[in-house]
């Protein structure tokens, strides 16, 4: 994990005045005085959808201060102002002060990890001692947020979400199921009978793929799939005569995930260098015989060729699958990594252990450039039908059911975007325009930033906001919530939540 954060921007700019004091209890903020008034909604009984966002999930971790600080959590004091009208909210608790932690826990060997905490002294992400869940003892009929870790579009229509034992069950699902095997996390919420909800989904359709580098499992779902799959699930809210909001899919390649570690990320001396050289001398040879019967070009050669240098920073060796096969010659697919080349926060902890040197980067390592056009294409695909079906439904209505609230302006102003640089990535036309090429989000006066710092607004695992990220997030739904159905919803006070948690 050192050589992760020796190489990355996220501590560097820490600043000792944002090292704010952990004090997110179940109740995060006492509520201001003040009143709001909800517009033509009813928020009596708010429901929420989603995944691992909606849950509260952060710091590699589903636990009690991440859940208390989720945005429908937060959402839903703001509803309880006077005259809001909203009601009760209740959460499948975890209780458990620092959850479980898959990424950073050894079953085998009796390790159970917690959530992360931010070394100051070592940069990188620790984990506490966690515990495995358990099954939540509460009202199972009686929740409000069904934001399920990890889970799929599709994960919310079909009962093998909750099955024990089902290939695709999702334990954190199964843990507060009304029908373990038979129910589902949307038949669960709309037997609540919602007045307004909230749908956050669709999100690990795609990143399930990116975090892996292409090479997971997971693949991303297909346009038809989400399409039949979201619009289900619309449909059914919908029926309810609620009214709601949905949120679309982020781009995901900003996030801090895919920018901590640098694809030049390797340090080296000279000697170093030397020895890896000579140890892909007979690799480097067989290129040249490879290009001298031309089977690949001069072009290709030079990309392939490994010529490892103390003094031009450290890029790896990697494979990649879309260069030219020539296993014939007995040589595999190799290349350093290059500026175009993305490298999950995970692979750290290999580049630690040898692998990028003495043993090429295998594909889950790398997110080359291929691979980032398909996630890019999948993602402005995923919000075009969403747009498209919440609009159709609107339509059918007549009248706004549904409100949008396009996430990718908050992730395109953090990231420090410019126009150009949103267009490249098919960002909405929303977030092409927010795109002002200044690195940080002000708030309040204060600038926050695209990363895990303790001044920024995600959470260690690099995927998830941290307290003052769900705030932040918080603050810009309810102004959609304004501006969509006449309401005033009163705001947060962002200053008064913490970003991460820190330890020496």
């Amino acid at each position: 994990m050192a050589l992760m954060l020796a190489c990355t921007f996220l501590v560097a700019s820490c600043n000792e005045d944002e090292l704010i004091e952990d004090r997110l209890a179940d109740n995060p903020i006492d509520l201001p005085v003040g009143s709001g008034d909800p517009g033509s909604l009813d928020l009596s009984n708010y429901v929420a959808l989603g995944n691992s966002l909606t849950a509260g999930f952060m710091d590699f971790a589903l636990y009690d201060r991440g859940q208390a600080a989720a945005f429908p959590n937060l959402l839903a004091q703001q509803f309880a102002f006077p005259g809001v009208g909203g009601g009760d909210f209740d959460q499948p608790d975890i209780n458990s002060a620092n959850g479980f932690n898959s990424a950073f826990s050894d079953l085998a060997n009796g390790v159970i990890a917690g959530r992360t905490e931010l070394s100051l002294s070592q940069r990188a992400p620790l984990a506490t001692a966690g515990e495995l869940p358990s099954a939540y003892a509460g009202d199972k009929t009686a929740l409000n947020n069904f934001g399920v870790p990890g889970i799929l579009l599709g994960q919310l229509l079909t009962p093998a979400t909750g099955t024990p034992g089902d290939p695709i069950e999702n334990g954190l699902y199964t843990r507060f199921a009304t029908a373990p095997g038979t129910s589902t996390i949307l038949g669960d919420a709309i037997a609540t009978s919602p007045t307004f909800f909230s749908l956050w989904i669709g999100n690990n359709d795609v990143l399930a793929y990116a975090t892996s580098g292409g090479a997971g499992p997971v693949p991303i779902t297909d346009a038809a799939t989400f399409q039949a799959q979201y619009s289900a699930v619309i449909q059914q809210l919908a029926a309810t005569g609620s009214k709601g909001v949905v949120l679309n899919i982020p781009p995901v390649l900003l996030i801090p995930f895919f920018r901590a570690v640098a694809w030049n990320a390797l340090p080296l001396d000279e000697a170093n260098a030397g020895a890896l050289n000579a140890a892909y001398a007979d690799y480097n040879g067989g290129l040249q015989l490879a290009l001298a019967n031309m089977l690949i070009t001069a072009e290709e050669a030079e990309r392939r060729t490994i010529n490892f240098s103390a003094t031009t920073g450290g890029p790896f060796v990697m494979e990649d699958e879309n260069l030219t096969d020539l296993s014939g010659l007995g040589l595999p697919n190799l290349r350093l990594t290059e500026a175009t080349d993305l490298v999950p926060f995970t692979t750290a902890a290999a580049l630690g252990a040898g692998v990028g040197t003495s043993t090429p980067a295998a594909d889950q390592f790398i997110l080359t450039f291929e691979e980032q056009v398909e996630i890019i294409t999948a993602v402005a695909t995923y919000n075009a039908i969403i747009d498209g079906i919440v609009d159709g439904t609107n339509a059918a209505a007549g009248e706004t059911i549904i409100a949008k609230f396009d996430i990718q302006p908050l992730f395109s102003d953090i990231a420090g975007l410019d126009a150009a640089q949103a267009t490249q990535l098919a960002l909405t036309p929303a977030a092409i325009a927010a795109s002002d090429g200044t690195i940080g989000l002000v708030v309040d006066g204060v600038n926050y930033a695209p990363d895990f710092s303790p001044a920024g607004i995600f959470s260690t695992d690099g995927v998830h906001p941290n307290p003052k990220g769900h705030a932040i997030l918080t603050n810009q739904l309810i102004q959609t919530l304004n501006a969509t159905f006449g309401a005033t919803i009163p705001e947060l006070d962002v200053l008064a939540f913490p970003t991460v948690t820190t330890t020496n």
